[in-house]
């Protein structure tokens, strides 16, 4: 991914190296909710409810402390702002199509763990977003993760994986992720998955139509790059997570769709179908 020289974002808060707290609350999780997801299957509860279960009793914030200044991770920093950046102008053009303002959102970078507007987080959870301080909150150790033990290395892996918890943000400003989580109360559960369901694809969408559009407007594509991102959409696929979690399948169980749903909702996005906010509940096949 050609991501260099471009402007780098200024919402973004660099906690790295600062020593998190546990405070009170539960952090929503995002479509990088590796190790929390894997529990979940293994135990076959909503990954919500393990997250629950990570927040402690109320706190005060960590005091401040110096961010990595190692080449590796300054880069790693530079290449998240980037992405950060680049969907803030694609989504601040894409809102104002619709004749909506994009309130952009805001990044913390942190290492181990840190307090979100949602609870306690720790790098366990994996990348999510917080609707409550409509912030994405990423310990950039997850990308090593992401290679080495899901086997989807690259730059371009990392960028979807950011672009998706993006994607959650773009669903909360146009009122879907309330409607979806209004749904689900009440709902079954067999029933509330299929919602959470449509919700990550409709996001891993998102993802896709930003890399089209990013695409065109900053050319930022080399070769390989979408692989890249294929790699990951079938790494975190809640079917190839339950078989290396239990050794089986249980379809009604998935709450992120299966790694074939992620990658073809993706590639329909970069491919260019439209985006419609309202079908979100439709029939049509996922």
């Amino acid at each position: 991914m050609r991501w260099e020289g471009r402007r780098k974002s200024s919402n973004v808060e660099d906690r790295r190296g600062q020593p998190g707290r546990r405070g009170g609350g539960a952090a929503m999780s995002g479509g990088g909710l590796i190790l929390i997801l894997v529990l979940a299957l293994v135990f076959k509860v909503n990954p919500l409810a393990l997250l629950e279960q990570t927040g402690g009793g109320g706190g005060m914030g960590a005091p401040p402390a110096s961010a990595p200044t190692s080449p590796e991770q300054k880069r790693l920093g530079e290449f998240a702002s980037t992405v950060l950046a680049d969907t803030e102008e694609i989504w601040t053009e894409e809102f104002r199509k619709m004749g909506k303002t994009y309130e952009m959102p805001r990044m913390v970078l942190f290492s181990t763990a840190t307090q979100s507007g949602c609870g306690y987080a720790n790098s366990q959870i994996g990348p999510f977003y917080c609707p409550a301080d409509k912030t994405v909150y990423i310990d950039l150790s997850f990308f090593e993760e992401l290679s080495r033990r899901f086997g989807a290395p690259g730059d371009f892996a990392q960028a979807y994986v950011i672009a998706h918890e993006v994607g959650h943000h773009v669903q909360n400003l146009l009122g879907i992720s309330g409607q979806v989580h209004q749904a689900q109360q009440g709902a079954g559960k067999v029933k509330a998955n299929d919602l959470s369901v449509r919700l990550e694809l409709q996001a891993d969408f998102l993802a896709g139509m930003w890399a089209r559009k990013g695409e065109e407007k900053f050319n930022f594509l080399e070769a390989g790059d979408i692989e890249e991102a294929m790699r990951a959409a079938n790494a975190i696929g809640d079917d190839t997570l339950q078989k290396q979690a239990q050794g089986h399948v249980v379809p009604d169980s998935f709450t992120h769709g299966s790694s074939e749903q992620r990658m073809r909702w993706f590639m329909k996005g970069f491919k260019g179908e439209a985006f419609d906010p309202n079908n979100t509940f439709s029939a049509r096949d996922l």
